[in-house]
């Protein structure tokens, strides 16, 4: 089908496009760039780097600032959440539990109790012991925990102790407690992909590594979850022989500032560029190696780019229910970070306006990132200008009023704009 597209540009009130056919339009889009926080390692972008040649050292004195590689100077266990039920779990391939001795080859069950305390059984429910939390469990090899980890996996196996505490309800938590080198190895390849270049994957290891000792949700019993609430981490069911030999190759390494070591964030894709740690809800403050730096080779990603999302502003005012006044108009965005991210913006409606942070808009419209732009549009059909009419015989000529373009007949307005923009104005028969 041919199509013929004619353009007119318009300046001063601001014009937008609409069907011919609609007698008015109302249209909100957004579109936006990366995913993630944004702050810290890009993990797309290290992986261009290194298909570009850069070493995992290089690569992280990039994204975090001012930073270097320094080494652990004794042996640290990180312990994580895999499960939290309200009735019992259980495992199996332990050779000790508090004290008493076990065969790996059979099931058993542990039951939160009264006062702090968890009870070990049998497969036939037969009560083994009940000691005070935690419940310490070893074996000769990897440790299974049956039932739903908190990572989505089931039946997983573990490096490493199993720890039991009593939970809420009666139920019970099962914590993995073993070395943040043993650690890093399940965290890796849920992270980054095993198939990815051994120098981004050393970068990952060594961000893994560093985050986990530098920060902690200070659980009762436990630093970490297995989730994106801490970092993705599967056992040793999730681990592979080329991210096993990244966090070989990187063994007790860590990112450093000024000699101590430092929380190390790392996202998915950067859009370009990342954004400086105050900028966003993962602080208030300032930090020096969470600077705001070019992401060159991001564009690998997916989600470099990203959009449009069309929506109405019916839609749109129904997500962003409870901070409209009125009749939702348009988002203005009144501050960007270092990045074109969203540090703060303004909920147009009709009867005032609401502010929110970059965050909040990103949560109630679903977003990959912070990192968008919000344009509405809505128009109207004008009455179209008078055919040109023949003077009378023999009288004064009429005056002729020029016909102009259907596509001219609009009226609306766009947000955001500034006054005196020139909006091009497209119309598709």
């Amino acid at each position: 089908m041919q199509r013929n597209l004619c353009i007119l540009s318009l300046t001063g009130a601001l014009i937008a496009c609409a069907p011919a056919s609609a007698e008015a339009a109302k249209r909100f889009t957004i579109r936006g760039a990366g995913f993630g926080h944004g702050v810290g390692m890009s993990q797309y972008g290290a992986m261009g780097y290194a298909s570009n040649g850069w070493d995992y050292r290089r690569i992280l004195a990039h994204y975090y600032t001012g930073t270097e590689l320094g080494v652990l100077n004794e042996p640290r266990d990180v312990r994580v959440l895999l499960q939290s039920t309200s009735g019992s779990a259980s495992f199996s391939g332990a050779s000790q539990a508090g004290g008493r001795r076990l065969s790996p080859a059979k099931t058993y069950y542990v039951r939160g109790r009264a006062g702090g305390q968890v009870q070990l059984r049998s497969a036939r429910g037969r009560s083994l012991l009940t000691v005070p939390a935690p419940l310490r469990v070893t074996g000769p090899g990897l440790l299974t925990l049956r039932g739903r980890a908190g990572n989505g996996r089931t039946d997983g196996t573990y490096r490493g102790a199993l720890e039991f505490r009593g939970g809420t309800f009666g139920g019970v938590n099962a914590i993995n407690a073993l070395p943040v080198d043993e650690y890093v190895k399940g965290v890796i390849p849920l992270e980054s992909p095993a198939s990815w270049p051994l120098e981004a994957l050393k970068a990952q290891a060594v961000a893994a590594r560093t985050y986990a000792l530098t920060t902690s949700k200070a659980g009762d019993g436990f630093e970490h979850y297995p989730d994106t609430r801490s970092q993705v981490y599967g056992g040793a069911g999730a681990e592979q022989a080329s991210t096993n030999l990244a966090a070989d190759a990187t063994a007790g390494q860590l990112v450093t500032y000024d000699g101590t070591p430092v929380p190390t964030y790392f996202f998915s894709t950067s859009g370009g560029r990342t954004e400086d740690v105050e900028n966003t809800t993962l602080g208030t403050e300032p930090k020096a190696w969470l600077k705001s730096v070019e992401d060159e080779y991001d564009h690998v990603s997916p989600k470099h780019r990203w959009g449009p999302i069309r929506m109405t502003y019916a839609s749109a005012g129904a997500r962003l229910n409870g901070l409209v006044k009125g009749r939702f108009k348009g988002i203005k965005v009144v501050r960007r970070g270092s990045s074109p991210r969203v540090v703060e913006a303004d909920v147009l409606g009709s009867r005032g306006k609401t502010r929110v942070n970059g965050a909040t808009l990103r949560a109630r419209f679903g977003l990959n990132d912070t990192w968008a732009y919000y344009s509405s549009i809505k128009t109207r059909r004008t009455p179209k200008p008078p055919a040109e009419e023949p003077p009378p015989t023999g009288g004064v000529p009429v005056p002729v009023v020029a016909r102009v373009p259907d596509v001219a007949g609009l009226a609306g307005h766009v947000v955001p704009a500034r006054k005196g923009e020139r909006i091009t104005v497209q119309r598709r028969t």
